[in-house]
């Protein structure tokens, strides 16, 4: 593999001398990417090319606000005296260390919680620190970031230099990554008796009390919120379900003040045509296990087989049948909307027979994970007679949708009323939402995302504001550091990313970076120099750098005296890496050759996998 990044002395990822700069595909950085031979980073400081003077009067003109500063640091102020700070130690690591995911976890629950101190930084004066604000940055990675330090002066000059976090893989997506910073894993305590007694709680009795209770009943006091358990774009994508395929509808969002169903299960029955599978009968089931829809379908084609012994479907219930597929999409959306989670069982085969797309999707056949991992998924009968206690699919007769549809239903309620763990054989970690860490500890949260991440994992335990667009992440994250009931802040500025996402989407654009990168690839092959190369930036990328150190800064500056920031930057660009992914999938013997793409593939996952973290403490 092409070693992106230049030799440098370790522990530090940058030398103090200035080495060459580099863009997007070759970094100054002796990094280490995940599974290649490249040299793990450190978790030293990230340090400039020129380190600005030490000023601690930048915000001596706040000094008239210090009254308005968090009440809870004021009686520390007779111990620490009135002009202490908080104050964050870097301490020497091991070498070839980085931070991971959990340390950055670890950093909020030890400042706000009661969390443990982490052998990689010390706080000076800890208790003055009235709040921490949570700044996540996805795209950032350590290479751009090297590459553009010009343009990131303010972030430099806030939080200091920083600290190389080894981020999830690039096949993971990215809410995964938020996923791991907003859920907390404690060891579970030694329980002989744990699995039976998990066991035994999944009785039909108990799943039966769940589906008679009304929607709003079932989600209170969740161990997590109901949509944390829908799939991501990614899952979707990687287990076959459809979109802005021809001649498939979508779900359309539902009219104001218009009632809907919040949660239906659906299961479908297919029969073989000569056109392969179509759809001959769907249901939809509530909560409660009330049927919605159960309707027969005539196929457009022929029928060459009922596939009876699993449909259920025979020549007789079909005679008289008249309902088309058009027919029941018209009354499928009638029930469905875009806001409707929609729960079954390897659900993609399903929607692939109704022609219809759908995003908000509970999995039951991804929910309950399969022993073997990987791809492999349980039977919905044997999740049944596991976890419910019955018996379905076993009339001799063929499936019943009905029963199917309920069964589904009864598990994706189950779990989601025992939590993400439930199922799992001997759970080594129990998992507990950040959000309820803090609020355990005394702490309010404000929690400011897009709506999809905001319904995933706010709860009522904090003060949930769904934003669009960075400048209104931005309005509202400056609020609530000014409110002194708020000791934690939750935002996210996702421009980068979603330009790194349409950069990959746009086939000019994307065919001419490639073959940019590409080109540098080989000429580092064939030259024997260690000097980085550097690849394009494009103009309007710079813009985005630029308005998001600037975004940076104006958040840091609505902060109380002695408040923590904390910026952490997750994955690059992992839309390019997908990208070249389905490229390598899809190849055919007159594409680009597939050892130049490995090459380049390698290159941006390297890249990609290495996170920052910046930490900062209020003047």
């Amino acid at each position: 593999m092409l070693n992106t990044f230049s030799q440098l002395s370790p522990p530090c990822l940058l030398p103090h001398s200035p080495p060459p700069l580099s863009l997007s595909l070759l970094s100054p950085l002796n990094l280490k990417p995940r599974n290649h031979n490249m040299t793990s980073p450190s978790i030293n400081s990230l340090t400039s090319i020129s380190d600005p003077p030490n000023n601690n009067n930048n915000n001596n003109n706040n000094n008239n606000n210090d009254d308005e500063n968090n009440n809870s640091s004021k009686p520390f102020f007779d111990i620490y005296g009135p002009q202490a700070k908080a104050e964050v130690i870097w301490k020497t690591p091991n070498a070839n260390s980085t931070l991971s995911l959990q340390d950055v976890q670890g950093l909020i629950t030890w400042v706000l919680a009661d969390g443990e101190m982490h052998p990689w930084a010390f706080i000076r004066n800890k208790p003055l620190i009235p709040k921490v604000v949570l700044l996540y940055i996805p795209g950032l990675d350590a290479a751009l970031y090297m590459s553009q330090l010009k343009k990131f002066s303010n972030l430099k000059k806030c939080c200091g230099n920083p600290k190389a976090v080894q981020a999830l893989s690039c096949v993971l997506d990215g809410c995964q990554t938020i996923d791991a910073i907003l859920t907390c894993k404690f060891k579970r305590k030694r329980d002989p008796d744990l699995i039976s007694r998990m066991l035994n709680e999944s009785t039909e009795k108990e799943s039966s009390s769940i589906s008679s209770l009304p929607f709003s009943e079932l989600m209170k006091d969740l161990p997590f919120p109901i949509t944390y358990y829908t799939l991501t774009s990614k899952q979707l994508e990687d287990n076959g379900y459809c979109f802005d395929h021809p001649g498939f509808l979508s779900t359309r969002p539902a009219q104001p003040e218009s009632p809907y169903c919040d949660i239906l299960a659906l299961d479908c029955e297919m029969c073989v045509t000569c056109e392969g599978f179509e759809l001959t009968r769907v249901t939809l089931v509530d909560v409660q296990g009330q049927v919605k829809l159960d309707k027969l379908v005539k196929p457009s084609n022929p029928i060459v087989d009922y596939n009876t012994r699993y449909s259920g479907i025979t020549p007789e219930m079909l005679k008289d049948v008249t309902t088309s597929l058009e027919d029941i999409q018209e009354e499928f959306l009638k029930l469905v909307y875009k806001e409707t989670i929609l729960i079954g069982h390897s659900l993609e085969n399903d929607l692939l027979a109704l022609k219809i797309s759908h995003e908000l999707v509970i999995d039951t056949a991804i929910l309950y994970k399969h022993p073997r991992g990987g791809s492999y998924k349980t039977a919905l009968r044997v999740l049944a007679r596991k976890f419910l206690s019955k018996e379905i699919q076993d009339s001799g007769s063929g499936h019943d949708s009905i029963e199917d549809a309920r069964t589904a239903m009864e598990l994706a309620l189950l779990k989601i009323r025992k939590g993400p763990d439930f199922g799992l054989a001997a759970p080594q970690f129990t998992r507990k939402k950040l959000l309820s860490v803090l609020s355990e500890a005394g702490k309010k949260s404000s929690f400011i995302d897009d709506v999809s991440i905001v319904k995933r994992y706010a709860t009522g335990e904090c003060h949930a504001f769904p934003v669009s667009s960075d400048e209104e992440a931005l309005s509202k994250a400056s609020k609530e550091a000014k409110n002194d009931k708020v000791q934690f802040v939750w935002t996210q500025f996702s421009e980068i990313n979603s330009f790194l996402k349409k950069q990959a989407d746009d086939e000019e654009n994307f065919s001419s970076r490639l073959a940019e990168l590409i080109s540098l690839v080989t000429c580092k092959d064939k030259s024997s120099s260690r000097k980085s190369i550097k690849s394009t930036v494009p103009p309007t990328l710079k813009e985005i750098l630029t308005r998001t150190d600037c975004r940076v800064h104006k958040l840091y500056s609505s902060l109380p005296t002695n408040s923590m920031l904390i910026v952490f930057t997750g994955q690059g660009d992992t839309a390019s890496v997908h990208r070249l992914r389905k490229m390598l999938a899809e190849q055919t013997k007159n594409d680009v050759p597939r050892e130049q793409l490995v090459k380049v593939l390698e290159e941006l996952q390297a890249r990609a996998e290495i996170a920052l973290c910046f930490v900062g403490i209020k003047d």
